[in-house]
């Protein structure tokens, strides 16, 4: 396998096998989205796992683990983003950020590939915020009510329909921006590892390996952090503003 070959494995979604068609439209089984069922098997079984051993009374490491970071997502981002209603919202929030967490780390496994690194991926997990933040603000105000909270009180009659437009195009645009931003910070770490491994091939260099190698293990580390910040920043970004549209300011 040349690094061509690498670069296209971890990067780019591909075609496994056709599974079945409907209406003429072909249903295939894709990398990435073996990846996604990869990562919503594992957190199928670890959360099972965990419950039972909670009701079990026995106290391990798994649910400790898992605690941390379901108390800290309710404490620090859920509960103080949307106040009393924030733990209506919370298993949404914490399905969002393990399935995140999930997919991130499965691109750093030996043959694994990143789906969150598919804009395509991204752009669905930002479509089901963008679908959040509104029922959300549906749901707690009634339809007429977080319409009219969506443009600020005060204005002149005439300005309103500009602002409106505003106002939905920038709820809009917050969530291209979820979509870009994972997407975009997934795969810059996998380009600049290959990036580092490509010198070897390029100098055609022993001398260069090392240094190539060790430069690759450093990003490859730094991936394991950014993986927890990317998964940690979308769902603080959809905190944010699912609490502006349940606890509108205007």
């Amino acid at each position: 396998m040349d690094f061509v070959e690498i670069l296209e494995h971890h990067l780019l979604n591909r075609r496994i096998d056709h599974l079945f068609t409907v209406r003429g439209l072909s249903v295939d089984l894709t990398l990435h989205g073996l990846m996604m069922w990869i990562a919503g098997a594992l957190l199928i079984i670890l959360g099972l796992a965990a419950r039972r051993q909670i009701k079990d009374g026995v106290d391990t490491k798994l649910a400790n683990f898992l605690e941390v970071f379901i108390v800290y997502i309710r404490d620090e981002i859920v509960r103080p983003n949307l106040g009393p209603a924030g733990d209506r919202y919370l298993s949404y929030f914490l399905t969002l950020f393990f399935f995140i967490l999930t997919c991130n780390l499965l691109g750093l496994v030996p043959w694994g590939a990143t789906a969150t690194g598919n804009i395509s991926v991204t752009g669905a997990m930002a479509l089901t915020s963008f679908v959040m933040i509104n029922v959300s603000g549906i749901r707690e105000h009634g339809l007429g009510h977080y319409l009219q909270s969506i443009v600020p009180h005060g204005l002149p009659f005439w300005l309103v329909p500009f602002i409106f437009v505003i106002e939905i195009m920038g709820l809009i645009t917050k969530s291209f921006a979820l979509c870009v931003r994972l997407f975009a910070n997934m795969i810059a770490g996998h380009i600049v590892m290959l990036a580092f491994l490509s010198l070897i091939f390029i100098f055609r260099n022993i001398l260069i390996a090392p240094v190539s190698v060790l430069a690759a293990v450093g990003i490859g580390l730094l991936e394991i952090f950014v993986a927890f910040l990317q998964a940690y920043i979308f769902v603080l970004l959809t905190a944010v503003f699912v609490g502006g549209a349940v606890n509108p300011q205007h």
